[in-house]
């Protein structure tokens, strides 16, 4: 430290995890004030510097995926925080309808915000997405009429994240949207071994009602009361399949939402298509909370 006649200053920064806290020092002399400008310039640049080199060091991390299941290419987007080095929970993220697209990614980002590894899965395989709601319909149509294909490429997302650096292969769960909703649900009342199932604006309805004894996972549901595609005797049924194969689960419901209300896009596809969708800012958020603790919940006994 460099000490001169005049006004001494400190700037402390304090970083915060693994980094530790810094401390950037300086002597100003006030007998030379545009000596002085110039050099707190320099120390808030440095500290400038210092401070977003160690974010980067702790940022999110995502990238584009390649895994195969029956020999079809399955492009999924992966993301984690890099400055996770220990065993932990992951979550795998069923899209909706529309396919593999930056909506689903996003939620894989929040998730990995949230300290977990997340993979967005590709259920149509090649990375394909539906532009129109009849192409839509046919991708996830293939899916439903075929619950073999759809369990094993399921799967084939769900071997490929348990291998994943940190990852705990024990502790993961499932979140879908819409028709992901729909598979997630599906594989759970398969046995697949997940902790948790959150379904969000999923289809409840079935052909294989869960059975007492195999779902491994605990699951919740979010539906909204103005979803024409999921009406109140759907949730009613599905309650009472649950109860009835002794699952531990929790459906919730938001009054007055519509179909798709976690997804910001949700009004343009519905203006677009003429479709009854619509974005809900409350439910979306309220949902996301209680799956932040609902998550919390089926991983703490890792």
């Amino acid at each position: 430290m460099i000490h001169s006649p005049g006004f001494h200053c400190s700037l402390f920064f304090d970083l915060g995890g693994p980094q530790a806290s810094t401390i950037l020092t300086s002597s100003i002399n006030l007998i030379n004030p545009p000596h002085n400008e110039f050099i707190m310039k320099k120390i808030i640049s440095a500290a400038a510097l210092f401070f977003l080199s160690s974010l980067t060091q702790a940022a999110i991390q995502g990238k584009e995926v390649t895994y195969t299941a029956n020999g079809t290419a399955l492009k999924g987007y992966l993301a984690y925080d890099d400055a996770i080095t220990h065993n932990h929970p992951a979550v795998l993220v069923v899209h909706e309808w529309w396919g593999l697209d930056d909506y689903a990614r996003k939620r894989a980002k929040m998730l990995a915000e949230l300290g977990y590894t997340a993979l967005a899965v590709d259920m149509y395989g090649e990375g394909r997405q539906a532009h129109h709601p009849d192409e839509a319909s046919r991708y996830s149509g293939e899916l439903k009429k075929n619950l073999p294909l759809a369990k094993k490429r399921f799967e084939a997302a769900l071997n490929f994240l348990q291998k994943q650096e940190n990852v705990d292969p024990k502790n993961i769960a499932a979140l879908g949207y819409c028709f992901g909703g729909s598979v997630a649900l599906e594989m759970a009342r398969q046995g697949e071994d997940l902790k948790g199932v959150a379904s969000f604006h999923g289809g409840l309805a079935t052909e294989h009602p869960a059975q007492r004894g195999k779902v491994k996972a605990q699951i919740i549901s979010f539906t909204g009361t103005a979803d024409p595609m999921i009406p109140a005797e759907q949730v009613t049924a599905f309650k009472r399949e649950m109860e009835n194969a002794g699952v531990n689960y929790k459906a919730v419901t938001f009054p007055g939402a519509k179909h798709s209300f976690t997804n910001p896009e949700a009004d343009d596809y519905g203006r677009k298509f003429n479709l009854p969708l619509a974005y809900d800012a409350q439910a979306d958020k309220a949902s996301w909370r209680e799956t932040e603790r609902f998550l919390a919940e089926v991983f703490k006994a890792r």
